[in-house]
């Protein structure tokens, strides 16, 4: 009897947590993933790489064909050539993920043939259109690394357990319906995993999915398809991977952009867009900083932007006399502060907007009510209509921060100059010491949102005469009134139940009296 999906994920999630456990040791998990997610990556694009020369062979009508089983020297350099160029790569029937699996026991320099082999598969794409996204992909796979053991036998022993770990995940049975899927589930699970176990520094990897698929729906409202997504902030991709999710990877008709500065997480979400069978020709992953050095001038503008930026960093600021006048900023008169850089990332966002597109933003709640800069920049973003939404999430979303967060939408074309303001606090449920988005929870931000109606305690549409009234003040708290759920206290019934009270002690101190008179007596 076939396994449905959520019992396969299931038991998925349960393997990588055992293998997960039984290779970290002592070496730090969120260090340690790098090995886990190269090895999956190595399988998956084995597997892929097999299915797609497999596919070609079987329509031509050689059925018992399979790649992985012919000798490296049956390959031409013609074919080669053509595989590089519809897939990005090329790997030779030895260097394959399930050929290296069968000799891995007996192989004693097994660091050096996968060290071989990753150079091998980065090298194919080398003067070809797939070589930026092909480029260092396994250079945090470092398989000499003391991570691994400070012997040569000794990391032998570990690379061969993480093979055969990665190699018993279950992965599915019909790669076209759902094997894709799974490994692309695979990799969100270890990056939570993670995540979750590593503090702070594993929160500015990953968005949780939920929250992930809350900001990519926002910038998608009445949508079947857009040009472009792009997150300027994208660390490991998972933002960007909600829009396929959603729509489809077809129906991003022009595919997925981002910018990432941290190498590691670069390389990761590269690794992710291919776990999703994101072609090399959809995705356009840069690396360096957004605000100085943005990569995507000639792709802007953009349909749909869903980030989540990291809160509050420093940046060079007024410091850099060239800001002021770069095109993404110029325009509010005032850059962010230096020791605060949130609004930079909002008017790089709005800056790259498409006019009918829509930009989805986690924000840092102080940036709504400060003042200075950030005062003058909300004053420019109200005055000029930019400010669709504001929501407040439940605190406690978040790997490694317990921040009550919000989110802010923008729109360069709008209808009406009111705000809408949804307190989202309460949409969550406990997960041990966590909270989490539910569907029923994205569901109703999304109703309220898509409503645009004032609902008492929860969502207020707010003119921006009001906000201006108001100081620029652009906290929920300012135009969502909390619900009171004090007992409500009637103090004349409360004064006369006292009375009586009162009444009734003295009554029983007379009572006590008499008692002891006649005894006494």
């Amino acid at each position: 009897m076939a396994k449905d999906r959520t019992q396969q994920r299931d038991e998925l999630h349960k393997t990588i947590w055992n293998i997960a456990n039984d290779l970290r040791g002592s070496i730090d998990g969120w260090d340690f993933k790098q090995y886990v997610l190269g090895t999956l990556f190595y399988r998956y694009i084995s597997e892929n790489f097999t299915k797609y020369i497999n596919d070609g062979e079987h329509e031509a009508g050689d059925k018992s064909f399979n790649y992985a089983d012919i000798d490296d020297s049956l390959v031409d350099d013609a074919t080669r050539d053509e595989l590089v160029q519809t897939k990005g790569f090329f790997i030779y029937p030895s260097q394959l993920f399930c050929n290296v699996l069968k000799k891995a026991e007996k192989d004693e320099n097994l660091n050096e043939t996968l060290a071989g082999i990753f150079k091998d598969i980065e090298g194919s794409a080398i003067g070809t259109d797939s070589e930026e996204d092909m480029k260092g992909l396994f250079d945090d796979f470092d398989v000499n690394s003391n991570k691994l053991g400070g012997s040569v036998a000794e990391r032998h022993k570990l690379l061969v357990k993480l093979l055969n770990g990665v190699a018993q995940m279950d992965l599915g049975d019909d790669f076209e319906d759902n094997r894709i899927d799974a490994f692309g589930d695979a990799y969100e699970f270890l990056m939570g995993m993670y995540a979750a176990n590593a503090g702070k520094s594993g929160g500015e990897y990953f968005t949780p999915q939920e929250v992930s698929e809350l900001l990519t729906k926002l910038t998608l409202v009445g949508k079947t398809e857009v040009n472009k997504v792009y997150d300027p902030a994208v660390g490991s991709g998972s933002l960007l991977l909600q829009a396929s999710k959603i729509l489809g990877k077809d129906n991003v008709r022009q595919g997925f952009f981002g910018q990432e500065k941290n190498p590691t997480t670069y390389n990761l979400c590269r690794i992710n867009m291919w776990l999703h069978d994101i072609g090399y020709d959809k995705f356009d992953i840069a690396r360096g900083d957004t605000l100085l050095d943005p990569q995507h001038w000639d792709d802007e503008p953009f349909e749909s932007i869903v980030s989540n930026p990291p809160y509050s960093i420093k940046w060079e600021g007024d410091d850099n006399p060239l800001l002021i006048n770069d095109p993404r900023f110029a325009a509010a008169g005032v850059l962010a502060p230096k020791s605060k850089a949130d609004f930079a990332f909002i008017m790089h966002s709005l800056s790259w907007l498409a006019p009918d597109g829509v930009a989805a933003i986690v924000c840092f709640p102080g940036i709504f009510y400060r003042g200075g800069a950030e005062k003058k920049i909300r004053k420019y973003l109200i005055d000029n209509n930019f400010v669709d939404c504001v929501i407040q999430l439940p605190e406690n979303l978040f790997f490694g921060t317990s921040i009550a967060t919000c989110i802010m939408v923008l729109k360069k074309s709008r209808d009406d100059d009111s705000v809408l303001f949804i307190d989202a606090s309460k949409e969550c449920i406990k997960v041990t010491n966590d909270n989490k988005l539910t569907p029923d929870n994205i569901a109703n931000i999304l109703k309220y949102f898509t409503d645009r109606k004032d609902v008492e305690h929860v969502a207020s549409l707010v003119p921006a005469s009001k906000i201006e009234e108001e100081d620029y003040n652009l906290s929920v708290s300012t135009y969502v009134e909390k619900e009171d759920t004090r007992e409500k206290i009637d103090i004349v019934k409360l004064n006369a139940e006292i009375k009586e009270i009162v009444a009734r002690e003295q009554m029983l101190r007379d009572e006590i009296d008499k008692i002891i008179a006649e005894i006494e007596g």
